[in-house]
């Protein structure tokens, strides 16, 4: 329904379709409930934004596209962090709900058609980038939705004034106040 929404909202302010898509990955049912709607648009990128951690090293981070392979979690093949004996790795993110060592089997589709991109953000991004969102629109994101706010703030740059992007804010901040309160100096 989200894509459905956003589609259609996005049609009636701006009278066209947006540049990009994007949406942070944990299991990926956020996601790809944000990209779904834009899977059959090309001119639309869609961005997937997983939980880097504090480091590369497995444990570290929860990129099942940046350091995990192919392998079977909870009877789905999909890309999954394990170690190389086949067995599930630790993983680790600032952000409970993206902290999950596979991604659903369509994103690893819309991946490795060259559909979808995915890419990573660090805790300290995604803390600053809620920091961030707070101060300049009075909106706390959920951690998870801070990672793409990361990427969209990463992105920012390199865009045409012109440019259209959804980011997906997949839930409210106020859950996670106390990891907020620990890392965040406002």
């Amino acid at each position: 329904m989200i894509g459905q929404e956003a589609r259609k909202q996005i049609l009636k302010a701006e009278g066209r379709l947006p540049n990009a898509v994007i949406a942070c990955v944990g299991g990926g049912s956020n996601a790809i409930g944000a990209f779904y709607e834009f899977i059959k648009d090309r001119e639309v990128k869609l961005i997937g934004v997983e939980a880097g951690g504090r480091g590369h090293a497995l444990g570290e981070h929860a990129a099942r596209f940046e350091g995990g392979g192919p392998g079977v979690l909870q009877g789905t093949y999909s890309y999954v962090l394990q170690d190389e004996g086949g067995q599930i790795a630790l993983t680790h993110s600032v952000s409970a709900g993206l902290d999950y060592p596979a991604i659903g089997p369509e994103h690893a589709l819309l991946r490795d058609e060259g559909r979808a991109e995915y890419v990573s953000a660090t805790d300290a991004e995604a803390l600053e980038a809620c920091r961030m969102l707070a101060q300049m629109e009075g909106i706390i994101p959920a951690l998870e939705s801070a990672h793409a706010v990361a990427e969209c703030v990463k992105r920012a740059p390199t865009m045409s004034q012109s440019d259209i992007v959804i980011v997906n804010i997949s839930g409210r901040g106020d859950k996670d106040i106390g990891i907020l309160r620990e890392n965040l100096r406002f």
